[in-house]
């Protein structure tokens, strides 16, 4: 199985959570790239039997602008029934933008098989719920 872990990272938590997610995956057989939302494009996606997107919120508890949201946009018409799995981290706010973007793919069509979100840097629940979040992925 190949998997993808795209995510952006401001602070560092969001990347934190990815580690996890990789290190899972690849302890239950996968082939992962890890990789920043900024090199990561719409064709790839075929590429990949799943993908875990990372994003902390933002703002007014929205994906980052400059950087995510673009690239997840470009890659929305490419998700349907594809495998995939949402977490990010937030400062304030309490972590509603996870709900909504994960509504959000679901209308795309994808198949969302877990979510995490952690206020600030991942403690060990969190860590746990990503370790859980990649071995899910992988299935």
């Amino acid at each position: 199985m190949k998997v993808a872990i795209v995510y952006w990272s401001g602070t560092g938590n969001t990347q934190a959570m990815a580690d996890c997610v990789t290190e899972a995956a690849k302890a239950k057989g996968a082939q992962v790239d890890e990789m920043l939302a900024s090199s990561f494009s719409p064709g790839e996606v075929t590429e990949y039997d799943a993908i875990a997107f990372g994003c902390p919120a933002m703002g007014d508890e929205v994906l980052e602008e400059s950087e995510f949201e673009p690239m997840f946009a470009s890659v929305e018409g490419s998700l349907r029934g594809k495998k995939i799995a949402l977490f990010g981290s937030y400062g304030w706010g309490g972590g509603a933008y996870m709900d909504s973007w994960k509504e959000r793919a679901e209308n795309d069509g994808a198949v969302v098989v877990d979510t995490v979100v952690c206020e600030n840097a991942p403690d060990d629940d969190a860590r746990k719920a990503c370790i859980a979040l990649g071995e899910t992925l992988v299935g």
